[in-house]
């Protein structure tokens, strides 16, 4: 697999913007995608034959690193465990029961805010520097994420009124965030070992909840929009999305590259449009002002502060 990094990065180095471009849109078709099939497979389901199917397309090229790092992996079992259980078995899976309730489009802005929730987490758990400034700037970044989770509606904020898959989402993208900032927790490991380890712990977390959704809700007949929706999920968002962000990153930098992020909810919103009739409200717009804007100053008060 590392070869196949080395080379693949290689070839596209002359379109490392390609590569920045891809990855988003990976990740916008696993929103649109789970929305979409939202009535044919349960979300658990979905998310567990994701991962296992993903586990077993890494592990062969991951294997030999897994078995030379084996002491580290036993060593470092519960903060890998905590990271597979964070990032893969939560997110995702909040992510997919999200979407039952509430629009792709939604989901996919909400998670801009992701940004935002890493700061937060690296101030409470690491103490992490940061200034008034920088505090306020992520403040407004979350509001505009409760300005979508509320719909705009000020009177379902008094309430605490909101649609359950709208606040999933939100919980989805905080634990993302707890997950991000406990990276710098994770062992030195080989990223293949790292990304097959924590895929591995994340489907054997999702174990115990899949076979009780397969209890209450029975199991799913197998057809070709199933097997090609997880397919996409397994290689698409989980594997290729990793080989073009990091080799565009590799290319033109983090801080550059970075920015691609923000294409998520742009290619959500225009899949979402184009394939489940979902159209952008007033207040996606304010949300989206408010979470970029946020981040923009965020960004402004750093600068300053170096």
């Amino acid at each position: 697999m590392e070869e196949l990094i080395n080379r693949f990065s290689q070839r596209l180095t002359s379109l490392p913007y390609l590569l920045l471009m891809s990855a988003p849109l990976f990740w916008a078709g696993n929103v649109v995608l789970a929305r979409g099939i939202n009535e044919l497979l349960p979300p658990v389901a979905f998310a567990f034959w994701r991962w296992v199917t993903a586990t077993a397309v890494i592990l062969p090229f991951a294997w030999p690193y897994v078995q030379q790092e084996w002491p580290t992996v036993r060593r470092s079992w519960r903060i890998l465990l905590l990271l597979g259980i964070l990032g893969i078995s939560s997110f995702n899976t909040l992510l997919y029961i999200g979407v039952q309730t509430t629009t792709a489009i939604n989901a996919a802005m909400m998670q801009t805010v992701m940004p935002a929730m890493i700061v937060v987490f690296s101030l409470l758990l690491f103490r992490e520097h940061i200034t008034p400034g920088q505090l306020v700037s992520v403040l407004i970044s979350i509001v505009g994420a409760l300005v979508i989770v509320f719909r705009g509606d000020v009177a379902a904020v008094r309430s605490l009124s909101f649609v359950v898959g709208d606040g999933l989402i939100f919980v989805a993208v905080a634990l993302y965030g707890l997950y991000s900032a406990l990276l710098r927790k994770r062992p030195l490991l080989h990223p293949l070992t790292f990304i097959a380890v924590t895929f591995f712990m994340g489907t054997v977390g999702l174990l115990p909840i899949y076979l009780w959704e397969l209890a209450q809700v029975g199991g799913f007949p197998l057809s070709r929009t199933i097997i090609s929706s997880i397919l996409y999920v397994a290689i698409f968002p989980s594997i290729l999305s990793y080989l073009c962000w990091n080799g565009g990153i590799s290319v033109v930098g983090a801080n550059r590259g970075g920015l691609f992020i923000n294409l998520v909810p742009v290619f959500a919103s225009l899949l979402s449009i184009l394939f489940l009739d979902e159209l952008p409200q007033l207040f996606h717009l304010a949300g989206m002002v408010l979470i970029f804007g946020g981040m923009l100053l965020f960004h402004r008060f750093e600068a300053k502060s170096v």
